[in-house]
Formats: C-alpha cells, sequence, structure tokens
C-alpha cells in the first residue's frame, strides 16, 4: 500500500527528524552498544495506497473503523482488517448541504453526521442506510462526549452533544427499538447548559466524559478560551436523571474554569488513555496561544487537571490546525508538516514535512483503542505507527533528576540501566547523601576501584561499607576471589569500627546496631561459603584486634566447636564449655575436654556423661578419670559413679572398665569390691575383668577375702584355702569344699585346715569340728598333726566314734561275708540239681 513517494517523503522526514544518536554524556560503565542498525523513528509514517474518488471532507478512526466524507453526499466505511472490502453509502440527499463534521464513538459502531443545515443524520456500522436524528433538528453540531461505560454496537446511552451555539445537550440513539424501518433512533435529546465566554455563548469544542472512583463523574468541556470541568457523583439507581446532576450545581458549585488569552477561532483537546483503563491519564488543549498539557487525577475534588504545563507556540510558525496526544508526545499537525513535542521537557523532537503535491494537510486523528494517527489531505491519507515511544523516556528523566522513573523505562535495556544509576549515584554524592550513592554505584559497572577511592577519599567509611556490602549482594557464586576479596575487607571494616565505638560511652547505642549488623554480615547465608573457606584469615583478622567476643561467635557460626571451648576453658568458664559441649554433642570434643572439665566441675562432667549415654565411648573417657588428686574426693566418686553407670546400666563389656573399676574400689572403696567382684559370679568365661589384674591389684592392697574369690574364680583351690586360713577358717571350709568332683584334693584341703586347726590355733575342739564337717577325715588322718603331750581326753570322743564306725564297719563286712557263703551254697545246690536233671532216663527218652 506504499506509495512511490515514500522514500522520498521519508528522506525529508528524515532531514528535519533531530538525531537520535547517543551523545557523549555519561560512559556505558562497561557496557558495548551495538547496534548493527539505524534504529527507526518513533513515528513512523506510512501513506495509504488510496485515490478517493472525491475529495475528502472528514477522517474519522476509532476500533480500527475508518470513516470518510467524500465529495458531498458520500460515507466511505472501511474495516482496517478487511481493508480490501470498502463500504460506500449515499446520504441520499438533494438539497443544498454540506458535512460539517463526522463522529464516531470508541467503539466504530456509531457514526453520526453533521450537516451545516442545523440536521444529523446516523448511521449504525450493521445498516447500509443513514437515518436522521429529528429531534436534533436545528442545531449545529460541534462536539460529542461518547458515553465509554455504558455503549453496545445496538446503543450509545447517555451521551453529551454540544452545538456551535455553545449549548449542551444529552441524548441517546439506539437502534434496538423499532428496527430499521421503524421511528427515529434517537431516543431523547434535551437541554442541559450553555457554555459562555465574555462575550456570550461560545461553540463548544470538545466534550470528554470520565468516570473516577466510587461513581463520580466529571466531563471536560472547551470553548475556544475556556476549558470548563463539572463534577457529581451520580448514586446507583439514579441513573434515569443522566448527566442533569453534573450541570445543576448550586453557585457554591460552580464549575472550575480555565481561561486563557488569544483565540484561534477554534480549540480542540486530546487524551490518553492507557490500554486496560477505563478513564485517560493525561491531556492536551491546543488553544490560542499554545497548548496547555499535564496529568489528570480524578481524585481531586477541585479540579482533575494536574502538573499543568503550557506550551507556547513560536512565534514564527503558522497555527496549528489539530492535536493528538500519546504516552509521552502530543503532536500538532500545521499546514505542511506534523510536529511532536515531548511532554517531559517540551522539547520538538520530531517534525516531519509534506509535500505540496496532496495539498494542505486537513486534519489529524488518532484512534484511541489501536493507537494509530491518522492525516488526511483532500487527496491523500497517511498514517502513523508509533514505534517503541517510551524508548529514551528514561534518558529525559534521568536529565531531569527523576531517577525512578528512568530506571522504570529501562528495565530490559541493562547498558540505559547502568547509566541511569551511574548519574544517580553521582547526584547522590554531589548532594552528601553518601549511602544513597553507595546503594546506586554498586550496581553499576564502573571501576570498582574508583568508586572505592572515591568513598576514601571522601572519608565516607560507612558508605563505602554500604558499597561493598551492596556489591557482595550482586556477585555471582563463580566470582569467588572478588567474593573474598569483599567480604575480608568487609570484616576488617567493621572490627576497626567496633573497635573505635567501643571506647566511646556516648555512642553504645550506635554500637550495638554496628555489632548486630556486623553478625548479620557473618551469619549470611551468601557469606557462608566464603567465610568457611577462609576461616583461617577471619580469625586471623579477629586475634589482631583482640575481639575475642567475635572470635567466638564466629567460631559458633563455622561449627568450629573446638575453639569455642578451648576458649572458655582458656577463660575458666568451665560450665559454659561443659554446655556447648552438652548441647552439640560431639563425643570426639568431649573425649578432648573431659580431662580438663573434670578437674573443676566432676559432678557436672560426669552428669553429661550420663546424659549422652552410649554414645560415648567409656573407654576414651579413662585418661579423664585417672587424671585426679589422691586428695580430689568429689573425683573419685564422680569417677567410681561414671564407672558403675557403665557397668550396670550402660551393661559395658570392655574389660579395660572392669579393671579400672576394680582399681578405683581397692584403693579408695574396698567395702563395695568383694560386693563387685561376687555380682560378677564365679564362672570364669562370663567375668570381664582380668582375673590375674584383679589377684595382683587385690594382693598389693592386701584385700584377702577378695584374693579368696579370685582364687576360687580361678579354681586356685589350695592358694585359696592358704589365704582364707589367714583370714577366717570358715572362709577356708567354704574353700575346701568347692573341688566336691575331686575327693582327693578336697581331703588334702581339709587336712590343711585340720592342721591349721590344730597346729597353729592349737585348738583340739575345732579340730574336731573339721573332722565332722568332712566325711572324708578320719581321726587317724590328723593324729599325727597333734604334738605328743596331748593327753587323750582331748578327742576321747572322737576316738570313741571312730572305733565305733570301725567296728559297725566289720560287722557290715561280717555281714556281707555271710550273705556271700549262703548265696554261695545256693548257687552250688542249684548247680547239682540241673546236673541231676540232665542225666536222668525220661531226658534221654525225649532226646531219642
Amino acid at each position: 500500500m506504499a506509495s512511490i513517494l515514500e522514500e522520498y517523503e521519508n528522506s525529508l522526514s528524515r532531514e528535519s527528524f533531530p538525531s537520535q544518536s547517543r551523545g557523549p554524556g555519561i560512559p556505558l560503565s562497561g557496557y558495548v552498544n551495538a547496534r548493527l542498525e539505524k534504529e527507526t523513528p518513533i513515528f513512523n509514517k506510512q501513506r495509504i495506497d488510496f485515490t478517493p474518488p472525491e475529495n475528502i471532507n472528514s477522517l474519522v478512526v476509532c476500533s480500527n473503523q475508518l470513516c470518510m466524507s467524500l465529495g458531498k453526499e458520500t460515507i466511505l466505511r472501511i474495516d482496517l482488517v478487511k481493508a480490501d472490502q470498502p463500504n460506500q453509502v449515499e446520504l441520499g440527499r438533494k438539497d443544498d448541504f454540506k458535512v460539517h463534521k463526522v463522529f464516531l464513538d470508541p467503539t466504530g459502531s456509531h457514526l453520526v453526521i453533521a450537516l451545516n443545515t442545523s440536521e444529523c443524520l446516523y448511521l449504525n456500522r450493521n445498516a447500509q442506510k443513514v437515518r436522521p436524528l429529528s429531534r436534533w433538528k436545528g442545531h449545529v453540531i460541534e462536539s460529542i462526549g461518547w458515553n465509554r461505560f455504558q455503549k453496545n454496537d445496538t446503543t450509545t446511552g447517555p451521551i453529551l452533544v454540544g452545538t456551535t451555539q455553545g449549548q449542551i445537550f444529552e441524548a441517546e440513539i439506539s437502534t434496538a427499538e423499532g428496527g430499521l424501518f421503524g421511528t427515529t433512533p434517537d431516543q431523547y435529546f434535551r437541554y442541559l447548559h450553555t457554555l459562555e465566554e465574555e462575550t456570550g455563548p461560545a461553540p463548544v469544542c470538545c466534550l470528554e466524559i470520565n468516570c473516577g472512583y466510587e461513581n463520580c463523574y466529571c466531563v471536560i468541556a472547551t470553548t475556544r478560551k475556556r476549558l470548563f470541568q463539572f463534577a457529581a457523583k451520580i448514586t446507583e439507581g439514579t441513573e434515569q436523571q443522566g448527566f442533569a446532576p453534573l450541570f445543576n450545581q448550586t453557585m457554591d458549585d460552580l464549575p472550575s474554569i480555565q481561561e486563557f488569552p488569544g483565540n484561534l477561532g477554534y480549540s480542540e483537546i486530546a487524551f490518553y488513555t492507557q490500554k486496560l483503563r477505563t478513564y485517560p491519564m493525561s491531556f492536551a488543549w491546543m488553544m490560542g496561544n499554545g497548548v496547555l498539557y499535564g496529568n489528570l487525577d480524578f481524585t481531586r475534588p477541585d479540579s482533575v487537571l494536574t502538573d499543568v504545563q503550557v506550551w507556547e507556540y513560536p512565534s514564527n510558525v503558522e497555527k496549528p490546525i489539530s492535536i493528538v496526544i500519546t504516552q509521552f508526545h502530543f503532536l500538532l499537525l500545521l499546514p505542511d508538516r506534523i510536529k511532536a513535542i515531548c511532554t517531559l521537557n517540551g522539547q520538538v523532537v520530531f517534525e516531519d514535512i509534506f509535500t505540496e503535491k496532496f495539498g494542505p494537510l486537513k486534519r489529524m486523528v488518532k484512534d484511541p483503542v489501536i493507537g494509530q494517527i491518522w492525516i488526511h489531505t483532500e487527496r491523500a491519507v497517511f498514517r502513523y505507527h508509533i514505534e517503541r515511544e517510551p524508548r529514551d523516556v528514561w534518558k529525559m528523566y534521568m536529565s531531569m533528576g527523576k531517577f525512578d522513573l528512568a530506571k522504570e523505562f529501562c528495565k530490559d535495556r541493562p547498558e540505559c540501566m547502568d547509566m541511569v544509576l551511574a548519574k544517580e549515584a553521582e547526584h547522590c554524592f554531589h548532594l552528601k547523601k553518601y549511602k544513597e550513592s553507595a546503594k546506586c554505584y554498586a550496581l553499576t559497572q564502573n571501576y570498582f576501584e574508583e568508586i572505592a577511592l572515591k568513598f576514601i577519599e571522601a572519608k565516607q567509611e560507612e558508605a563505602l561499607m554500604e558499597f561493598l556490602l551492596k556489591k557482595l549482594t550482586n556477585l555471582k557464586p563463580s566470582e569467588k576471589i572478588q567474593v573474598t576479596l569483599l567480604t575480608t575487607w568487609l570484616t576488617e571494616l567493621y572490627l576497626n569500627r567496633l573497635g573505635v565505638l567501643e571506647s566511646d560511652s556516648s555512642k553504645r547505642n550506635f554500637y550495638l546496631k554496628t555489632r548486630e549488623d556486623f553478625r548479620t554480615f557473618l551469619s549470611s547465608k551468601i557469606n557462608k561459603e566464603c567465610l568457611s573457606n577462609n576461616r583461617a584469615s577471619i580469625y586471623d583478622l579477629l586475634a589482631s584486634h583482640g575481639d575475642t567476643e567475635h572470635m567466638v561467635y564466629f567460631a559458633v557460626l563455622m561449627e568450629d566447636y573446638e575453639r569455642v571451648v578451648s576458649h572458655h576453658c582458656q577463660n575458666d568458664d568451665y560450665d559454659e564449655a561443659l554446655n556447648v559441649l552438652s548441647k552439640h554433642k560431639d563425643k570426639n570434643l568431649f573425649y578432648k575436654f573431659s580431662p580438663v572439665l573434670m578437674q573443676h566441675i566432676p559432678k557436672k562432667v560426669v552428669d553429661a556423661w550420663v546424659k549422652m549415654g552410649k554414645k560415648l565411648d567409656p573407654k576414651n573417657l579413662i585418661p579423664a578419670l585417672v587424671n585426679y588428686n589422691q586428695s580430689a574426693c568429689t573425683q573419685i566418686n564422680e569417677a567410681i559413679r561414671y564407672m558403675e553407670f557403665c557397668v550396670y546400666e550402660l551393661r559395658e563389656t570392655e574389660q579395660a572398665i572392669h579393671n579400672y573399676l576394680l582399681s578405683l574400689y581397692a584403693q579408695f572403696l574396698p567395702d563395695s569390691l568383694l560386693v563387685y567382684l561376687e555380682k560378677a559370679g564365679t564362672n570364669a568365661n562370663r567375668i570381664y575383668y582380668d582375673l590375674k589384674y584383679a589377684l595382683r591389684l587385690c594382693a598389693e592392697h592386701e584385700h584377702h577375702r577378695a584374693c579368696v574369690h579370685v582364687y576360687k574364680v580361678m579354681e586356685l583351690y589350695e592358694e585359696a584355702v592358704d589365704l582364707a586360713l589367714k583370714v577366717d577358717v570358715d572362709l577356708a571350709k567354704s574353700c575346701a569344699d568347692l573341688p566336691a568332683d575331686d575327693e582327693e584334693l578336697m581331703k588334702k584341703l581339709w587336712l590343711k585346715i585340720a592342721r591349721h586347726v590344730v597346729q597353729e590355733e592349737k585348738d583340739v575342739k575345732k579340730a574336731m569340728v573339721c573332722l565332722s564337717s568332712c566325711n572324708l577325715l578320719k581321726i587317724e588322718d590328723i593324729l599325727p598333726f597333734f604334738p605328743d603331750f596331748v593327753t587323750i581326753d582331748h578327742f576321747k570322743e572322737a576316738i570313741c566314734s571312730s572305733l565305733q564306725a570301725y567296728n559297725q564297719h566289720i560287722e557290715e563286712l561280717k555281714q556281707e561275708m555271710e550273705d556271700a557263703t549262703l548265696s554261695a551254697k545256693r548257687i552250688r545246690e542249684d548247680m547239682q540239681e540241673m546236673r541231676n536233671k540232665l542225666l536222668s532216663p525220661t531226658f534221654h527218652n525225649i532226646s531219642s
């Protein structure tokens, strides 16, 4: 659809278009801005390949629906989605008339054609025939305020109509009732208000209806010199009143009016509405001596116009014909060109000159839904596409010092974001807002060394730390060298500051806050890996500053509990050392520090061991238990308590444990020694202590009864009896009865006892008791032990008893011999009788 003159026209446009290349301002700070092609302009013109059959009088575009008034009585409609299927409608009038203006609603469904004969026609998108609006007759329509909130394809909803006589009417057009061949489509047409200037009623050049929050409606109306604002809240349920409440206000609620000198004979106002929003954000009013532009805030009670500025027309330029506004520009149509002025700085950023071939420019309109800009002459139509309008907005905001807005518009352009941040950082630095400057500098690609030196030279250590912290946060995990450098430097800075603040009591609160920040820095997950890998350097820094408090804190963070416990022990804080051990339950640390702790807090240490239970190997704790003083009664008792816990509660079978408990009993608690041995039993295979060690230990400390018990377990009964005779004869007797399966050994043991009683104790009665206690001993066995001078009276009874026993034994032998003789006799008789039977005749007969 492009014209063959497009290249020539574009060349004119390029000549008048200010260069958009980047100047020498702020360096890119590490980014390379490489563009392979020249960037296209924001407003890109295209001539529509269309030659109208007649002159174009008016043109309107909404929602991709383009309508043109051609010649005297032709309306050409084009659905731009189907541009190859235009629709032409004839007005069907033969009188002398002209089309004054055409109006198209935002949906592109309702077209109103205003005639210079004070008549109006209506054409629906779905209709092929225009219909008169009879109620509108008698008025030349200058403007229409469409209702964007109550609309559809068949009805416009309540709308406002402005006339050349300054009157404002409320009306509604609908094709739903009556059909195409029914009554007139205009439902009603009632008067509301008249706009006046100092000379009287003035044409209503523009009407705009908006609905703000909570059904608060606002109507903006303009004349040639004045701008009126009508605002009122229309409550739900009163919609039938229409817009009357806005205009029927008391004297105290008169509309807000802005009046400006100068008069073009006409004025035009344009609004910009962002996508997905229902009400406009900004406006631009083309009036007598310039353009009034700004933002709209419908929450304000007095005037919805905010941030208002005036752009005055240059003195040497023709007056504009029409105006449109985009997000950041308003465009003025002049007879031979258009100009785009940036609303941020008021500068002309684009100028496009048209050739004379197509005649003077007539009007410029904008599709409020699609956003395209259309310009027409009598013989040609042009369209402007808006390409990435916000592309350079960031630069303007940056130059204005509005850095937050600048950053909003370059989020997806890192090289631009870097320039904005660098500029903001520099700005803050000059204003002595050093911390804010540091935060911005940390996000840029500027040279690290230069920025750091900048803060150092300004003696802004706090800002330097802020810069380093922010820079550290932005580093990648792979940049380990940089992370290490920043972490170490920050640690040094924190320690320096803490050292200075700690000595100044007046800055106690600041010191506490800095300490908390330092601890937060040390405990940060981001820094954990770096701190862990370089813990030796951090320890050296902490030690060089003598900051033992944070050395301990850092050691806890690094789970270096050995250093923590060692620190507490060095400072005689044994309870805290034990708390650390108990909390983290590291058995190796228990083994290492228990010897020291056992010397100072033995009971607490043993309690901690007991709580650990089987998690500790008691064998590894023996070095802590043996390290005691002979006079340290508490340590010894606690050592015995833990050994007893291991033996009786944990059922420990380790020989070293049992041997050590034996040694403790033998040295300090002999009463419990024999009890322990007896509980251990006499089965050598089920005893966990070393029998030989136990025997030697008991002998060394002269615990004879214990030795006797060990001899018994070892089945050394002779040694047991020998030793027991030194202690107690009864103990020896109990030992002598043990080898029950060996009568010879038992008799030998009893003879030892008897000899001891006779020879050592010289107690004949005891000897006789021994004789009676063992059936294996006879009087004659012990008689050799008695001395020659002992009279028979002392053991007469024993001898008598022995003789009686011998006599009884002899009698028993005699009886046994008689019984044996009798039995032999009977056997001989039985044998003889059997022999006789074998020789008898009966036996022979039977045999034959």
